[in-house]
């Protein structure tokens, strides 16, 4: 392992269209702080690009742990899109060939199973529904959040009246579900990012713009705290279909329609894990340039 790269090999990925960069920690030597290299393979016309940053790393307490980090160098919890992505790319790079196991995350251990074809299966585990641990100042006790009014200015409300209502859940990273005639002329970019940076809000927000289609399909865009509007957020479409299934709005096994693809989500019953399927595929690899980047 060469302990002062010139460069740094990654490789480019994508799970329905979140697109990330992973760089492996097992096999590469790494900045010891990533914050500014991940805001400089971020940028789209300087850089690579991605929604997030991945890192492969050593568990003490799984099989491989994921660090994840946000285009502005920020650090998050967990990214479903991206757990798919890093099972694939651990499989492809040769780390392991087990058919399903466990990856520590900033929100515990998840478990991820190859569902085949380039396909992957992930335990979600439990949607967090008490308001103080998504965390969110709506609601109380032991939640859910469904359907609370939130105080926006009037330009920004869907009707005008400075009000709209919002659900939020958290599947290891905190949601706000909000329901919209038509996604598609929904003010994703100025509403999303208001009600990411909302003080009701304490660790920002991840934001889901939904219409429901169907018993078993909704439509989805969505507003990623720290990064904006994504092709898919897959622990954002775990949260869409808790918050709809628990108002009975949908069947228990439904599709979510992303910009960027399609996610399976599964929820037997209120005390039971949520289950995500969907693909995962590499784009492409390359190395990038360490010359200007200085360590501390």
């Amino acid at each position: 392992m060469n302990s002062n790269p010139k460069s740094l090999p990654f490789t480019k990925m994508h799970g329905a269209g979140n697109d990330f960069v992973v760089l492996d920690g097992l096999r590469d030597a790494l900045p010891k702080d990533l914050r500014p290299l991940a805001q400089r393979i971020a940028h789209r016309n300087l850089g690579v690009g991605f929604d997030q940053l991945l890192v492969v790393r050593e568990s003490s307490m799984a099989d491989f742990r994921m660090e994840i980090f946000n285009p502005d160098g920020s650090q998050v919890e967990m990214c479903a899109n991206g757990i798919r992505a890093f099972f694939k790319y651990l499989r492809d790079a040769g780390h392991t060939d087990a058919e399903e196991l466990g990856v520590e995350t900033l929100s515990g251990v998840v478990r991820p199973r190859w569902a085949g074809q380039d396909r992957v299966t992930v335990d979600m585990a439990r949607p967090v529904l008490a308001p103080a641990q998504i965390p969110t100042h709506l609601g109380q006790g032991d939640g859910p959040v469904l359907d609370v009014e939130l105080e926006v200015p009037p330009n920004l409300s869907l009707d005008g009246s400075g009000r709209i209502r919002i659900s939020s859940i958290s599947m290891g990273n905190p949601h706000a579900i909000i329901e919209v005639d038509d996604v598609e002329t929904a003010p994703v970019a100025e509403l999303g990012s208001y009600v990411e940076n909302h003080a009701m809000f304490p660790n920002r927000v991840n934001v889901e713009f939904i219409t429901p289609l169907t018993r078993n399909r909704i439509r989805q865009r969505t507003w990623e705290r720290g990064t904006g509007e994504t092709l898919a957020c897959g622990s954002g479409a775990c949260a869409v279909a808790v918050s709809a299934m628990l108002r009975d709005a949908i069947d228990r096994s439904v599709t979510i329609e992303l910009r960027g693809g399609e996610l399976e989500i599964e929820w037997a019953h209120n005390d039971a894990h949520v289950f995500m399927t969907g693909p995962a595929a590499e784009v492409f690899t390359g190395e990038f340039p360490l010359t200007d980047l200085h360590e501390e």
